[in-house]
């Protein structure tokens, strides 16, 4: 937390490497890197962070040795305004832990993602405020009715619950004394991705049973990872459809220019 009370923010921005669609059609060595309707998706994270009155200190997770290819608005925004780069870890997760044990009184700890460059101040300050004070770390995901109604042309992953389907939005806040079991328990998922049997084993075979056959609400899941964990996880809905919309992919990029134009 800064001194000031307000939050800590964490822009993840490591890289997939050379193979990164759309890194490789913009001929950037980082994603991050990649402008989206003329500004960098990183800088127009951390424009959006800094406007935010949640939001004190930012801290970003990126090879220091990148800034080298990057854009010089980019550099100067992050030298102005004193932002901290944390190495990345070899995942998303394994990211957060490092930032975690390296920056002093982090929690609260916000986390978003370099690939969301229709993040606003509007989303950060509503997810803020719509967490619960008793969650370890809460998550922003929006309905799949909202997305669609909004921007159907869309295509997102989303999980199936009973009466929705939902997509993350990227957006996560780690608050309490046991955020790093969250963190741990995500690290341990990541390493297990290709192992379906894994994440059987941890969330059981019945829980599974009634998220396949469409009888597992999104609160009933919580609730159960919550208990698996050992910590208090909280799902906050967003009413914004273009909190979902980040970019994977070209298309996603072209996208996120048409919204950025009519805005």
């Amino acid at each position: 937390m800064s001194g000031d009370g307000r939050l800590t923010a964490l822009i993840l921005a490591g890289s997939r490497g050379p193979e990164d669609p759309v890194a490789r059609q913009a001929n950037q060595a980082y994603k991050a890197f990649v402008p989206v309707a003329g500004i960098p998706m990183l800088l127009r994270v951390v424009r959006t962070l800094r406007q935010a009155p949640s939001v004190g200190r930012i801290a970003i997770c990126l090879d220091p040795a990148a800034l080298a290819a990057a854009d010089g608005a980019l550099v100067d925004e992050i030298r102005a305004s004193s932002i901290r780069l944390v190495a990345p870890g070899a995942t998303p997760s394994a990211s957060v832990q490092r930032a975690l044990a390296e920056l002093d009184g982090a929690l609260p700890l916000l986390v978003t993602t370099a690939d969301h460059p229709l993040l606003t101040p509007a989303m950060v300050e509503h997810f803020c405020a719509a967490v619960p004070a008793n969650a370890d770390v809460a998550v922003a995901v929006a309905p799949a009715s909202v997305i669609r109604r909004d921007h159907p042309e869309s295509v997102r992953t989303f999980y199936r619950f009973a009466g929705e389907g939902y997509s993350g939005c990227n957006l996560f806040l780690l608050q309490g004394a046991a955020a790093m079991k969250v963190a741990a328990f995500w690290s341990d998922m990541e390493r297990h991705r290709k192992r379906p049997w894994r994440l059987v084993a941890a969330i059981g075979p019945l829980t599974l049973l009634r998220f396949l056959l469409g009888r597992l609400t999104l609160a009933a899941a919580v609730q159960r990872l919550s208990a698996i964990i050992g910590a208090s996880i909280a799902a906050v809905e967003m009413p914004f459809a273009e909190a979902a919309i980040d970019v994977d992919k070209p298309s996603d990029l072209a996208l996120a220019e048409r919204i950025l134009a009519g805005r």
